[in-house]
């Protein structure tokens, strides 16, 4: 069953441009890459989350599922100053937009019992990108002084799912 909360401010006009892009069945590369597009063009704004949701939490960042159905879900995440994910890999294509703040990401390659640092990407507001597995294997960090708020948009119902995350990894880096 759908999960479709679209009284958000831009919401429901995400959800039907998603939903044509992933009714187009195209590899995952291409779709994370048409999402990244349309998320250029639509890009919604911080009010798409309550001002309680983009209060975060002090503990770790937060998400918020928006969206969710079979072939597709819109999540909102919130990063305080200095709030940082695992090392981790995707169980699906995704792309994220930035609204507010930086989100510094750290790519790795995985070589056999340990990661090798391949790059790194500043991410800062209207930054948009797209990416599917393999080689999504990543740890991003909110560098700013202010709160983060990012949508990102996974091929999975992360209803259902609970998470975006495929595996996390604690490996040495070279």
């Amino acid at each position: 069953m759908d999960t479709v909360t679209t009284s958000r401010p831009g919401l429901a006009e995400l959800v039907e441009g998603i939903g044509a892009i992933t009714a187009r069945r195209l590899p995952a590369r291409e779709t994370a890459l048409a999402v990244a597009d349309l998320l250029r063009e639509r890009l919604p704004g911080t009010d798409i989350l309550t001002e309680e949701e983009r209060q975060g939490s002090p503990d770790s960042y937060v998400t918020q599922v928006l969206h969710a159905q079979d072939d597709f879900s819109i999540v909102g995440v919130v990063w305080r100053p200095g709030q940082v994910t695992p090392v981790h890999d995707h169980i699906s294509w995704c792309t994220f937009a930035v609204l507010s703040g930086n989100e510094h990401e750290t790519l790795y390659r995985d070589e056999g019992g340990r990661l090798r640092e391949i790059g790194h990407a500043d991410n800062r507001p209207g930054d948009v990108s797209g990416f599917a597995p393999p080689g999504d294997i990543h740890l991003v960090r909110n560098t700013s002084s202010e709160t983060g708020v990012s949508i990102h948009v996974y091929g999975a119902d992360i209803g259902k799912l609970g998470t975006s995350v495929r595996r996390v990894y604690d490996l040495p880096v070279a």
